[in-house]
C-alpha cells in the first residue's frame, strides 16, 4: 500500500488549497479514503471521509469550506479546502484505515 500526499503549501487566510493523494497497492475503487491532519504539538484530527459509495462526511471544524472527492480511474483522493483559516495549519494525511500517506504540510498565515 502507497499513499502519497501532494498540494500542500503556504496559504493567506481565507485562501484555498487542493490537495491530492495518489493510492497504489490495493483496490481503490472499493475503499474508504479519510484526510486526517495533526497541528503542531497536537495529535491527529480526523478531516473527512469518503465512502466507495461517494458518501461523504465531515469535522465540524472543516464542515461547510473542506470539499472531499475522489477519481477512481486515477486512484486518487482530493481535499479541496476553501476559506482557510490559521487554525488549520497542520500537516495532512491521506489515510485507507491505519494506513496513511507521508503528509504534506499546510500553513496558513498573513
Amino acid at each position: 500500500v502507497q499513499l502519497v500526499e501532494s498540494g500542500g503549501g503556504l496559504v493567506q487566510p481565507g485562501g484555498s488549497l487542493l490537495l491530492s493523494c495518489v493510492a497504489s497497492g490495493f483496490t481503490f475503487s472499493s475503499s474508504a479514503m479519510s484526510w486526517a491532519r495533526q497541528a503542531p504539538g497536537k495529535g491527529f484530527e480526523w478531516v473527512s471521509i469518503i465512502y466507495s459509495d461517494g458518501g461523504t462526511d465531515y469535522a465540524d471544524s472543516v464542515k461547510g469550506r473542506f470539499t472531499i472527492s475522489r477519481d477512481n480511474a486515477k486512484n486518487t483522493v482530493y481535499l479541496q479546502m476553501n476559506s482557510l483559516k490559521p487554525d488549520d495549519t497542520a500537516v495532512y494525511y491521506c489515510a485507507r484505515g491505519i494506513q496513511r500517506g507521508q503528509g504534506t504540510q499546510v500553513t496558513v498565515s498573513p
